[in-house]
């Protein structure tokens, strides 16, 4: 008798750096039932060669071009990995940022989730008002390089602007309000209590 095995479940959490995905996603790999894989932005920005980084990480605005050309097909490969992942039957955590803000429309969100086609994906949004986005990179030593006319650097407010659209989530969640804990704690319960997600479906129909 040839056993069926049972899909991982994967959970992607969308938002611009600096928001709280990386804390969220600790909390899921240390505190939720079963074996949980990390598959996200870093660990595929490490495994880059430093000349073509920052890779996936590549922020909104056409600035690599030189490099922009890579970035769909690197996107392509960690999807595939985390497809492959599931059908093991190995849980995965995702923290991305995903923004189609390159010298030309790249539709990456579109192919990710095609990729993902028929497996349980929960697609959330992780939201972080600027001005808490700013804190954070200030007490991580980043130098914000603003002045008194643009008190939010073009690429920080660039990523606010587009890592959320067309915004099509399966949940949302604001770490402006809640700890990365209790964020966890959401997702948990969202799994448990609702229905199939969705947001993949949605977002294949709407790029159609």
């Amino acid at each position: 008798m040839v056993q069926t095995q049972e899909l991982g479940q994967i959970i992607i959490l969308n938002g611009v750096p600096r928001s709280g995905k990386s804390s969220i996603v600790a909390v899921i790999q240390e505190t939720f039932d079963g074996l949980w894989m990390n598959l996200g932005v870093d660990r595929f920005m490490q495994m880059t060669p430093a000349r073509y980084l920052p890779g996936i990480g590549l922020r909104p605005g056409g600035e690599r071009q030189d490099i922009e050309p890579f970035v769909p097909i690197l996107y392509s490969a960690m999807y595939e990995s985390i497809a492959a992942h599931s059908r093991l039957g190995l849980n995965v955590v995702v923290d991305v940022g995903h923004h189609d803000a390159y010298a030309i429309p790249r539709r990456i969100l579109d192919d990710s989730a095609r990729r993902l086609n028929g497996l349980p994906v929960l697609f959330v949004g992780v939201h972080c008002p600027i001005e808490i986005i700013m804190e954070r990179r200030q007490n991580t030593g980043w130098k914000l390089g603003n002045t008194a006319d643009s008190p939010t650097p073009h690429p920080v407010q660039l990523w606010q602007d587009e890592v959320h659209i067309p915004g099509i989530y399966d949940l949302e969640v604001d770490t402006s309000l809640l700890s990365s804990g209790a964020c966890a704690e959401v997702i948990r319960q969202h799994l448990a209590d609702s229905p199939s997600p969705s947001a993949f479906q949605r977002l294949t129909a709407h790029y159609t």
